[in-house]
């Protein structure tokens, strides 16, 4: 199996592993492949967009979501160390508002699978990080979301030092008793 899949504390969200072949000239890995991550996870879902950022040590991206048009979202780094965060928004679910975080670097080739129905974002905890990420939908800007980062009531442990670098809709973002949430 090219995959090893682990389940985290929210067992919808998972940490794939790939197979790193290395040896003295570097690494190859197969980052994606549709019938075997299917086959890992027994996950069917189609992508339709890949996006790439890059950001500065302290950097915070999200908490992300999009109202309609959920969006999957395969994660991963390429270049330095993230802290990555999923926040369970589905109201039905036994895990509604609780959140997972897992350290996604260059060096350790973790990806994250983030279903539809999460908030997601990252904390840079590198000099610099690059972030790959695969989405089963289009982004929308007119149904994009942001759960505030710092919501008391979901309480996520950021590995921060210093106060995040914050886009504006970032640091406008709600708290979970007031944001639109999933049935």
């Amino acid at each position: 199996m090219p995959y090893t899949v682990t389940p985290t504390e929210i067992p919808d969200v998972l940490i794939l592993e790939p197979k790193v072949f290395g040896d003295a000239r570097g690494f190859f890995f197969e980052s994606f492949n549709a019938r075997d991550f299917a086959q890992a996870t027994g996950l069917d879902v189609d992508f339709v967009q890949d996006n790439h950022s890059k950001s500065a040590q302290g950097v915070l991206r999200g908490l992300h979501y999009q109202i309609q048009h959920p969006q999957g979202k395969l994660v991963r780094v390429v270049q330095g160390e993230v802290f990555d965060v999923a926040v369970d928004l589905r109201k039905s679910s036994a895990t509604f508002g609780r959140w997972v975080g897992v350290h996604l670097s260059a060096d350790n080739h973790r990806q994250l699978w983030v279903p539809p129905g999460f908030a997601h974002g990252f904390v840079v905890t590198s000099e610099s990080a690059e972030f790959l990420y695969k989405t089963t939908d289009y982004w929308y800007p007119e149904h994009e979301r942001s759960l505030l980062w710092s919501d008391p009531t979901v309480a996520v442990q950021w590995p921060l030092c210093t106060a995040p670098l914050l886009a504006a809709k970032d640091a406008a973002g709600r708290l979970l008793a007031d944001a639109d949430v999933f049935a």
